[in-house]
């Protein structure tokens, strides 16, 4: 595939991702993609990052990956790996630009909802991701979300056993990988608690600025991550079951996709009172219904919400013509690509 290099969306520790515009319009990619390029003589992490995301590819919760390709760029050669673009930034940003109030608990359990789908394909695929954390999670125009960056995923168990390898970013580490360097699926959920308590309290779940001291905090004693106190009941649940020091009683992704956290069905506390004390609780307790006028609207929610309302707002969400319906679903809304006119041509 002929590729032309665009601006710089970001680096590492060991490689940049820049834009990618395909010269040639094709359906096996689209025209902008992301590029993650680095040299050659350290291109095995990459490699792996590659390989991993083709045997992942059919979740859409994971970044989609183009194939592979190598250039020679100012000398040097370089190995590139071409990604699906999600152009709406990785979830710290919009974390960063909440003004350290933290996202909306409805917001919170979609972002989670899409990431535990994601965790629970890559760990049923027996992969550890490693590096579960904002920078690393990837937004999509349409409100979707994308798991990014396996360049430390491992497979389950492929400790070489030569010696302490500490893998992750501090702040997400999980008691069993600071204490013992074992990193099994459960260390991927003790960092989406992390992640889910960083998005609703607006700032990182461990307050420690020093690295060892936190490690300590983390793999000695019973120290646990903060659980926001604005948190509902049902979320303050949701992060106990992560935050289990014992690896082997945390509760796994398949488990936490079934917890009440996630099912709560978006309306505030007046609405689903206002719901209830308007449902019929006999057969002779029905009230003059009239279509214009229900009393509880549910055309406001996701699509993907349909399946999990109550029942007894099922059959108020029928007297609703699918013309509104409609119009509740689908938005107008357009992508907004920017271009840069700073190319450089690839073969």
């Amino acid at each position: 595939m002929d590729w032309i290099r665009g601006e710089k969306l970001g680096h590492g520790s060991f490689a940049t991702v820049n834009l990618a515009l395909a010269k040639k319009q094709s359906t096996q990619h689209p025209p902008l993609m992301a590029v993650k390029t680095c040299g050659i003589s350290h291109s095995s992490s990459l490699v792996n990052e590659k390989l991993i995301l083709e045997e992942l590819k059919d979740c859409p919760e994971i970044i989609n990956c183009y194939g592979e390709s190598f250039s020679c760029e100012n000398g040097e050669k370089l190995y590139n790996v071409l990604l699906e673009y999600a152009s709406g930034g990785a979830l710290s940003e919009k974390l960063k630009n909440s003004d350290d109030r933290g996202l909306p608990e409805n917001e919170v359990r979609q972002y989670t909802k899409a990431l535990l789908k994601g965790l629970n394909f890559i760990h049923k695929f027996g992969y550890v991701h490693c590096d579960i954390k904002l920078q690393n999670i990837l937004l999509t125009p349409n409100g979707g979300l994308k798991i990014a960056d396996f360049g430390l995923a491992k497979r389950v168990g492929s400790e070489n056993g030569s010696g302490f390898d500490l893998r992750g970013t501090p702040l997400y580490m999980s008691p069993e990988m600071v204490a013992g360097g074992k990193q099994g699926t459960p260390a991927d959920i003790w960092a989406l608690g992390c992640v889910v308590a960083e998005m609703v309290a607006g700032a990182p779940a461990w307050r420690c600025d020093d690295v060892a001291g936190l490690l300590m905090r983390i793999g000695v004693g019973d120290a646990v991550p903060e659980i926001p106190g604005n948190l509902s009941e049902e979320g303050k649940d949701f992060l106990e079951k992560c935050f289990v020091k014992d690896p082997s009683k945390r509760w796994t992704a398949e488990m936490l996709l079934n917890h009440s956290f996630l099912f709560n069905d978006g309306l505030d506390f007046e609405m689903k009172e206002s719901c209830e004390s308007n449902s019929p609780r006999c057969p002779f307790d029905f009230p003059d219904w009239v279509s214009s006028s229900v009393a509880c609207s549910i055309t406001s929610l996701p699509s993907s919400e349909y399946s999990e309302e109550p029942p007894s707002l099922r059959s108020q969400r029928r007297s609703t013509s699918p013309a509104e319906r409609l119009r509740g679903i689908v938005g107008d809304q357009e992508l907004n690509w920017s271009a840069s006119g700073d190319w450089v041509n690839i073969r």
